[in-house]
């Protein structure tokens, strides 16, 4: 084993990166000219207007509704390329009348 491929080792070599990485950050904070003190630094700012700040309360319900969406369109995708050809594939139609009925309601509940 030679001196060199301790250095290709995958904790060294992230190691050393994250070393470089820091000095660089270092370096560039040194350069960075300094903050000034202004009066609008911490506004909001939409083309010239002055716009009071509001605090924003985020929230997932919307995410979960897309994902839930998402899975049920993907499942069903999955399920109905992989059915095999015969009379089992009639079983498609009633299971998609059923993911049909499962996306209904999903949009109709508010």
């Amino acid at each position: 084993m030679n001196g060199t491929s301790i250095f290709l080792s995958p904790p060294v070599a992230f190691i050393l990166i994250l070393i470089a990485s820091y000095l660089l950050y270092l370096l560039g904070k040194r350069m960075a000219p300094k903050p000034g003190k202004g009066g609008g630094k911490l506004t909001s700012y939409a083309c010239g207007e002055d716009i009071p700040g509001t605090k924003v309360q985020f929230g997932y319900r919307m995410f979960y509704f897309v994902a839930l969406f998402f899975t049920i369109m993907h499942v069903a995708a999955l399920v109905i390329a992989t059915v095999p050809a015969g009379k089992i594939a009639l079983f498609a139609v009633l299971y998609l009348a059923v993911v049909f009925l499962s996306v209904l309601a999903l949009i109709t509940r508010s």
